[in-house]
């Protein structure tokens, strides 16, 4: 993934390294870093584990979004996944709303225990539980078929959706996707990688971008969602803000 800036003077290249075979071993699965450098001479400005660095970005992004989006008066905030994405999540939107009931899922129950206790969440055993009357709902994990159903969705909800960034993948059910007012980060990588847009055919509505330039709409009253594929351009933003 690479993103350049002639304003700020900086161009940011992502390696992301994805072994899962490692995963019954003592060796990590995953690896990224970013390097940074100046387009006018090529210097490296600064190489960076951009693990961290990708998990605050992307729940930046999902806050800016549901700044615009969420009812106005969430008080109920649902994780589906119990992941790092998932708790830097919780972190970025408790500095947006003040939710006063936040619920968790994994496949795993125990995970979605363990999680819970440290963030001060409830558990539950089933994402139809974990959903009913969210007013925002982070969807964050590595599935390939839906975990949220249409139904489970109560009226004029606002969802992150964070996973699924493959053409064959789903977190969101095709009815879903299809009822919502669906935003993304980027217009483009949506439409040729989400497999959420690209399966359902949904209509992207808009960027993130056009929301906070208000040169779309932001339907607050509906049910809306914003997809998510971590563009270059907000690693890049990113980055620039750690040198």
């Amino acid at each position: 993934m690479a993103a350049s800036s002639n304003k700020d003077r900086a161009v940011s290249t992502k390696l992301v390294s994805r072994f899962f075979q490692n995963g019954d071993t003592d060796k990590v699965v995953r690896q990224d870093i970013v390097i940074y450098t100046d387009p006018t001479d090529g210097l490296i400005k600064a190489i960076m584990d951009a693990e961290d660095l990708s998990l605050m970005r992307t729940a930046a992004a999902s806050a800016v979004a549901s700044k615009f989006l969420a009812p106005k008066d969430s008080k109920i905030l649902c994780l589906l996944g119990c992941g790092g994405m998932a708790k830097a999540h919780h972190t970025a939107l408790n500095c947006i709303y003040d939710f006063k009931q936040t619920r968790v899922w994994s496949r795993t129950f125990a995970n979605a225990q363990r999680f819970a206790s440290e963030i001060k969440a409830e558990a539950c055993e089933s994402a139809e539980h974990a959903a009913k009357d969210a007013d925002v709902i982070v969807t964050a994990t590595w599935t390939t078929t839906p975990i949220l159903q249409y139904q489970w969705v109560k009226p004029g909800a606002h969802i992150n959706c964070i996973g699924a960034v493959r053409p064959n993948k789903q977190e969101l059910s095709t009815e879903l996707m299809q009822s919502a007012i669906v935003y993304a980060d980027s217009k483009a990588s949506a439409m040729a990688e989400s497999g959420d847009v690209i399966i359902s055919k949904a209509e992207i509505h808009g960027e993130i971008g056009d929301l906070v330039n208000g040169t779309v709409e932001a339907h607050r009253d509906k049910t809306t969602v914003f997809k998510s594929q971590c563009t270059a351009k907000i690693g890049r933003a990113s980055c620039r803000e750690r040198v």
